[in-house]
């Protein structure tokens, strides 16, 4: 076995062993005693510390590859797909859920922030539970967070006025989330953090109080930010200044702060994000999917910023896949002014892992394989056609070489939830069926507003 510690010397160790004991790793290194109950072959696998995706939301995986969104901009994009979004429900939500996280599962992700801000007029705050429960059925460690919209279309925002809330409702709603799921204790499976969708969805006052509640709290506040020049044009035109400069203007900067995207900083503002040690969740594919941009991660990681690797909405990405996501991550930063010398496979598999819980300030327990971390593990069979010929650096190999992207082998806190390819705890067939089903059913219902089968 070829092994990423990702520890603080960036060790690559061959043919060593792992000791996991409960739910923590208790010995790495070569020949270890055999004293453990359950033995997992390694040999002619690559393990990785267990990939964090920073940033998500699962039911968009009910709206994968819809042609009337497949060629738009980022807010022709959202003003279209509301009308289909606004008719999800806890069902539709749990396969939604289901169908993204165990997707990231099965491409080596073991710990997976969700940003859920869609609370239809016709649901409760059970749509973001039955993603909890879901998270909780195939065994990944979740960060879900309790989004919000409070500016409606009709207050010059872009949502229906069907799914936003009124402050007092969102902030009731937000505690609550908290104090039903929020786990400070170490080693959880469930943290939460609060998060407003965006500065043109919710109202300044919004922000202020989602702020001073989540101090309060001690959890951690996530949104988008800096994702388009339209955002851009829209802070500047509607609060007078850049988008960074508002949000810090509403106490939405720190070491408790992670942004989504954050493509269209300018140096002054890296400077800023890495002097307050703000973080910020990459997410190169929905990027470029979108045609936003692509996000300054090198300059980012230069001036202290934490950063890690998102799949984001599998509406803009229609893939769940994190290594994919880290693959992309490791080449599209080779095209601006450093060139090939900008990324490389090591560094880009620590962006992915310890970079993401870093960012969700979890970098004490996640992102290694080391001894008194838990047992977060992603473990590769390199024995594919795939690789073949290029295991001269094995690690690499699942960047340069991937095509298969399936792990073989997923342990999340020290339970196998990846066996051979295939999840352990949810039935991949029963997924795949409900999800076709219920996305089917949701693009009727959505027809009556706006056709998205239609092409732009």
């Amino acid at each position: 076995m070829a092994l990423a510690t990702v520890n603080a010397q960036s060790e690559v160790l061959n043919n060593a062993d792992i000791l996991i004991r409960d739910n923590r790793i208790e010995k790495v290194g070569h020949n270890l005693p055999d004293e453990a109950d359950t033995v997992i072959d390694g040999s002619g696998m690559v393990a990785i510390p267990g990939m964090v995706n920073t940033h998500h939301h699962l039911y968009q995986t009910m709206f994968r590859n819809v042609p009337l969104v497949q060629n738009v901009k980022l807010f022709d994009w959202l003003i279209n797909l509301y009308q289909g979004w606004r008719h999800i429900t806890p069902e539709t939500e749990y396969w939604a859920a289901a169908t993204g996280l165990g997707e990231l599962l099965l491409t080596g992700c073991t710990c997976a922030s969700d940003h859920h801000y869609l609370f239809p007029s016709t649901c409760g705050e059970e749509i973001i539970y039955a993603e909890v429960e879901a998270a909780k059925k195939l065994g990944i460690r979740f960060y879900p967070t309790r989004g919000s919209m409070s500016r409606g279309v009709s207050n010059g925002g872009l949502p229906p006025d069907d799914v936003v809330q009124t402050e007092e409702a969102i902030l009731r709603a937000s505690e609550d989330f908290i104090a039903k799921f929020h786990d400070k204790s170490p080693g959880a499976m469930v943290r939460t953090a609060l998060a407003p969708c965006s500065p043109f969805s919710v109202t300044p006052g919004l922000l202020k109080e989602s702020a001073a509640l989540a101090r309060q709290h001690k959890v951690l506040l996530h949104t988008h930010l800096a994702e388009t020049n339209d955002e851009d044009d829209y802070c500047i035109s509607t609060l007078g200044m850049r988008p960074l400069a508002f949000m810090e203007s509403v106490d939405w900067i720190g070491p408790d702060v992670w942004y989504a995207h954050g493509i269209w900083f300018n140096d002054e503002e890296i400077k800023r994000l890495g002097e307050t040690k703000t973080g910020v969740a990459h997410c190169p594919t929905s990027n470029l999917r979108l045609g936003s941009g692509i996000a300054r991660v090198p300059e980012l990681l230069k001036a202290g910023v934490r950063v890690g690797i998102a799949v984001d909405g599998s509406a803009s990405n229609d893939s769940s896949d994190l290594l994919s996501e880290a693959r992309l991550a490791l080449f599209v930063h080779r095209i601006g002014k450093e060139g090939v010398g900008a990324t490389n496979a090591l560094d880009t598999i620590r962006l992915a892992s310890q970079g993401g819980a870093s960012v969700l300030n979890w970098d004490d327990e996640l992102g290694q394989i080391a001894p008194g971390f838990l047992a977060d593990i992603a473990c590769f069979d390199m024995m594919d056609i795939a690789y073949a010929g290029g295991l001269h650096d094995p690690l690499a190999a699942l960047l340069f070489c991937n095509s298969r992207r399936r792990a073989h082998t997923v342990i999340v806190n020290g339970k196998i939830v990846v066996k051979e390819g295939t999840l352990v705890n949810m039935s991949e067939r029963e997924i795949v069926e409900k999800q076709n089903f219920h996305a089917s059913d949701l693009i009727k219902r959505a027809r009556k507003d706006i056709n998205l089968l239609e092409r732009k």
